[in-house]
């Protein structure tokens, strides 16, 4: 059956329009770009088959555009489409800074953290820097380590702070392992950092881990 032949509550344009992207599920979505299924099967089975194939959306969205167009059913005109969507999405989370909009909230700190170091392979250690309103001056990648760790240099930190005249700042990192879980060396450095930077009047509002699922706020876990 076609998804034209569907009742019309369950077609995922008609569903989007009517409830909200949020109601619609990965396949649902991801059946909207591909527009139309491969031989023998419709967009949204087309587009489980590519889930189940590649473990997981994310997984398959962190894959590189070239190789997006090796997989059956994507080609170089939908790799492009999904390639030019994240960066959308990217660019609309940067547009908030812009903006001026505060982000000392945990959860969109660890939206943007999410969105700039999740799907790398390396770990990489970045820093927000923020004003007096917490409206974020800059954002840098600082340090980057092997699939294990990256050495952080607190000295680094507090220098690249005062150079963005940053009254406070917030870190974070991702875990190419994909658990979000602050580790004994996490701990030790968010210390570190916080007693460097509090030397200089700048305040550490937050250290964020990146893994699989929902970022880790360590300033929630009352270990900033």
């Amino acid at each position: 059956m076609h998804i034209r032949d569907w009742p019309e509550q369950e077609r995922p344009r008609e569903k989007l329009l009517a409830r909200g992207p949020g109601s619609l599920s990965d396949a649902e979505l991801l059946a909207i770009f591909l527009g139309s299924g491969t031989a023998g099967q419709d967009a949204v089975a087309s587009a489980r088959v590519l889930l189940a194939a590649n473990g997981s959306l994310r997984q398959l969205l962190d894959r590189a555009p070239t190789a997006l167009t090796r997989l059956r059913g994507i080609g170089p005109a939908r790799a492009c489409a999904l390639a030019a969507a994240l960066e959308l999405g990217h660019r609309h989370l940067a547009a908030q800074l812009e903006r001026g909009e505060a982000l000392g909230d945990p959860s969109a700190a660890g939206r943007y953290f999410t969105q700039r170091l999740r799907g790398l392979k390396h770990e990489v250690f970045a820093v927000l820097y923020l004003d007096t309103r917490l409206r974020a001056l800059a954002f840098e990648e600082l340090f980057r380590g092997s699939i294990d760790g990256a050495e952080v240099h607190p000295r680094t930190v507090v220098e690249r702070a005062l150079a963005h005249s940053a009254a406070a700042v917030i870190v974070g990192h991702n875990h190419p392992s994909g658990n979000p879980e602050p580790s004994a060396a996490d701990r030790a450095v968010t210390v570190r950092i916080k007693q460097a930077l509090g030397l200089v009047d700048i305040r550490l509002l937050d250290h964020v881990i990146v893994g699989d699922g929902a970022a880790t706020s360590m300033a929630r876990l009352g270990m900033v």
